[in-house]
């Protein structure tokens, strides 16, 4: 709805004091009727109108606002954006228009369309501080639309289908569903999207994504538009090949264009009020967010680079990145922080500065500061003349740009700025400092003589020390007993230089997930260990021992054994047995010559199933799994299913009334109770059970299939579909030689179907799931779940189903107990 005027004026403008009450009933009337009525919101600023102060216009879904804001932290600083409208305590902007020019009073500023069309903000003087450049075809421009994806647009008139302009077409550092990235192929225009410079600062950052400089058909993170730091590997039709996820992903549509002007992806959200969005953020770090419901907060499901220390030049000139400490930045010795204020909102891109100036005049007089281990700094200069370490230090104090050197089989030099260090790394560092920041040393013969003292009694106490250690130690334990027994149980501990031996300092790389990498090891008794170096651990070491030693006692024939653990400063590991058959999702791959037989493939379903109907029911507290997926069941040398990662959720009580605070689970395989807020409970695990019986009867992944009405459907919907018509056989991989009994086969495919139940009370436990794959507890033909109907009645699209079904539409929970649906022979 417009509000007509013939003059200029704030929206939502207030009755003045002076109208008398015949005036003021009226417009309260209009007032509360406009309130009451959401489809009458103002989404549209038109020419005589203005946005100012606290004023706002809202799409019409009511997903989002425009107005002016201050970003938390930077009150000072208001800046005209969109943010998300209706999510309670969280103002999360997704495009600012100022964003390089802040306005510091907004009571007297305005937002508006000017008589050239353009968008523009104007300060108190009426100076314009931001302007949308529109093209002359907006001379026509009379109306601004906030549309419910997000996007503002400028049209001649509001009922026009014609965009004059588009805050897509200008995204800040955030892409939105419906937006897009790419170039323009006859401007050579880039659009891409530039993180903030801090996280209170808008203004435009180092880090940015964007279509490939270089012409390739990918996506890459740069800094300061020069320096790639990721890649998202080439499109190849169907996904990025570095990007894997966004093939098997049932939320997103992805799109890549290449045509003669525009060469560009975009992807859109099958369910509207899915909320998602891609942002750069400050520290440049790619990562899609989505809005989780049950905790009222955004939830990252990808992020790249994953290490922080691999984006080039996060922690500035001179920055030392670390992947060890809690600080992710520090500076050498003789440096400090450019802005101790900046760093303390972990915004680093200022570096360090140096404590003392250097002395180029006298070279005597400069020294270098040796640094050990670090991954050197990017732009080396190589000194082909210097076949030496002296030759080469000598080159750089003769240079007065010098800042550093290396010499490893050849000299290498840096000017100016050193960017790009990181405390990992083979490379030794010699930074140049001025003579009074080196550490303390002196020519003075009495200091040198009484350091000489101490160092040989130094020494001499050293040999004390590994004469005792060679007499005691062995007496006490045996030299090949590597690790320490915990408690009275099985586990036990280990040292972390022990578990670099055994692993050859972390480089045999079995895989890496949510929670950390895993490496392969060998145990001095030739025992083969898996290795796991948790990621994101922050509790204390008392804490975490007390969990660990919890999952110590957990012992079963289908879960993965604990062989011990690590806790060292910051450092938690944890050592598992070997499994030698590898994980269950590699047997998925088409490459994967050998085909698992249906009679092993039970074997493994069963075996999941006592796995965790074990963790539900027979721990002294119930461990929900939280992340079911094959990736996650591993199989020994026998092929033998074991449940691995179990227990890395948080350890609860029987009392299931609370949600879960973080999700853990993999999106492919989330039971709709994740998203919506209800409580979770065990039945988490059993809903991405039957997701994955579905892979295993298939061989393959759930993905998109096509139908035989030529229509693309999720494969899961569809298989269910398959169950409720009694055509289970159509559901089998094919490569299979052996044919199942359709009996066993039936029994199977509907297990899985209860199990993928939109409410929990209707799906069976893990014991009863057990029960009726042992053949002591039958099943009958199940309902078809109601996302998986919904999914079958919209062609064409995958939905994911984010909100639990009506209650009208569930089922007793004695359902497998007492009525005739399932019962026990």
């Amino acid at each position: 709805m417009e509000l007509s005027s013939t003059s200029k004026r704030p929206l939502h403008a207030m009755a003045s004091s002076s109208l008398n009450a015949r005036l003021l009933i009226p417009m309260f009337l209009l007032f509360f009727w406009q309130s009451s009525n959401p489809s009458s919101a103002i989404d549209s600023i038109s020419l005589s109108q203005s946005l100012s102060g606290d004023q706002t216009i809202i799409s019409s879904e009511g997903n989002f606002a425009l107005g002016f804001f201050a970003p938390a932290g930077n009150p000072s600083n208001f800046y005209a954006g969109i943010w998300y409208n209706n999510l309670s305590g969280n103002r999360t902007v997704v495009w600012v228009a100022n964003r390089a020019c802040p306005i510091s009073n907004t009571s007297a500023a305005e937002f508006k369309i000017s008589e050239a069309g353009n968008l523009v903000i104007v300060n108190s003087s009426g100076a314009a501080v931001w302007s949308s450049n529109s093209t002359p075809s907006t001379l026509n421009a009379s109306v601004a639309v906030l549309l419910g994806t997000g996007n503002l647009v400028l049209k001649d008139d509001l009922n026009s289908s014609t965009i004059l302009w588009q805050s897509f077409d200008h995204p800040t550092d955030t892409w939105m569903p419906g937006g897009w990235l790419g170039v323009n192929k006859r401007t050579g225009e880039y659009q891409s999207i530039t993180s903030w410079a801090s996280p209170v600062d808008p203004a435009p950052g180092p880090f940015a994504q964007s279509m490939d400089p270089d012409g390739s058909d990918q996506y890459v993170l740069l800094w300061n538009g020069s320096e790639i730091y990721w890649n998202s590997g080439l499109w190849n039709g169907q996904y990025f090949t570095a990007v894997p996820g966004t093939k098997e992903s049932t939320a997103f549509n992805f799109t890549f264009v290449d045509n003669p002007d525009r060469k560009f992806a975009m992807y859109t959200i099958n369910d509207p009020s899915f909320l998602t969005r891609f942002v750069v953020d400050s520290a440049g770090q790619g990562q899609q967010w989505f809005w989780l419901n049950a905790t009222q907060e955004w939830q990252t499901v990808f992020t790249q680079p994953l290490v922080h220390c691999d984006v080039y030049s996060l922690c500035g000139p001179f920055g030392i990145c670390s992947q060890r400490n809690t600080s992710v930045c520090s500076c050498p010795i003789g440096f400090a922080p450019t802005s101790t204020q900046e760093w303390q909102i972990n915004d680093w891109n200022s570096g360090c500065t140096r404590r003392t100036r250097l002395h180029c005049g006298n070279k005597s007089s400069d020294g270098f500061l040796v640094m050990p281990n670090v991954r050197l700094p990017a732009n080396s200069v190589r000194i082909l003349t210097a076949t030496s370490s002296t030759n080469c230090k000598a080159a750089c104090l003769n240079n007065c740009s010098c800042s550093a050197y290396s010499y490893d089989n050849g000299c290498s030099i840096w000017g100016d700025d050193l960017r790009n260090i990181a405390d990992t790394g083979g490379g030794i560092l010699y930074i140049r400092l001025a003579a009074s920041d080196l550490p303390a040393t002196s020519n003075s013969s009495h200091k040198s003589t009484i350091g000489i003292i101490l160092g040989v009694a130094f020494g001499v106490l050293l040999v004390l020390v590994v004469l005792f250690a060679l007499i005691w130690i062995p007496r006490r334990r045996k030299r090949t007993h590597i690790t320490e027994q915990v408690d009275d149980s099985s586990l036990v501990q280990f040292s972390y230089g022990e578990l670099q031996r055994v692993t050859r300092n972390f480089s045999r790389k079995l895989g890496g997930g949510g929670f950390g990498n895993v490496y392969r090891g060998t145990l001095p008794d030739s025992t083969e260990v898996a290795v796991k170096k948790l990621e994101g651990q922050r509790q204390g070491e008392k804490q975490f021992r007390a969990e660990v030693s919890t999952l110590g006692t957990i012992q079963h024939v289908n879960l993965v054994r604990l062989r011990g653990f690590c806790c060292h400063r910051d450092e938690r590991l944890l050592v598992y047995d070997y499994m030698p058959g590898g994980s269950l999702d590699s047997h998925f791959s088409e490459s994967n010559i050998a085909v698992l037989d249906w009679k092993l493939r039970y074997r493994i379903i069963l075996g999941v199933a006592r796995g965790l109907a074990y963790l539900h029911g027979s721990c002294r507290e119930c461990i929900i799994h939280c992340d079911v997926k094959p990736e996650n069941i591993l199989l020994d040398e026998n092929f033998d299913p074991k449940i691995a990662d179990f227990g890395m959720a948080k350890l609860i009580g029987r009392d299931f009334s609370r949600v879960l605070t973080t999700m853990r689970g993999t999106v492919g395989y989330l039971a709709p109770e994740w998203i919506s807020g209800l409580p979770v409970t065990p039945k988490v695990d059993v809903y991405s059970f039957g997701m994955m019986l579905f892979e295993l009867v298939a061989g393959k992944r759930n993905s998109i299939v096509r139908g035989n009405d030529g229509v693309d459907k999720f494969y899961p919907s569809w298989a269910a579909k398959q169950v409720i018509d009694g055509s289970v056989e159509s559901l089998l991989d094919d490569r299979l030689e052996d044919a199942p009994e359709i009996e066993e086969l039936t029994r199977v495919c509907r297990v899985a179907c209860w199990c993928i139940q939109d409410s929990e009370s209707q799906r069976p436990t893990m014991g009863q799931v057990v029960r009726i794959l042992e053949g002591s507890l039958e099943v009958s033909r199940p309902p078809l779940p109601l996302a998986m109907q919904s999914l079958m009645e919209v062609a064409g699209q995958v939905k994911f189903q984010i909100s639990s079904t009506d209650s009208s539409a569930t089922v007793a929970t004695n359902t497998y107990e007492e009525s005739s649906t399932i019962h026990g022979r």
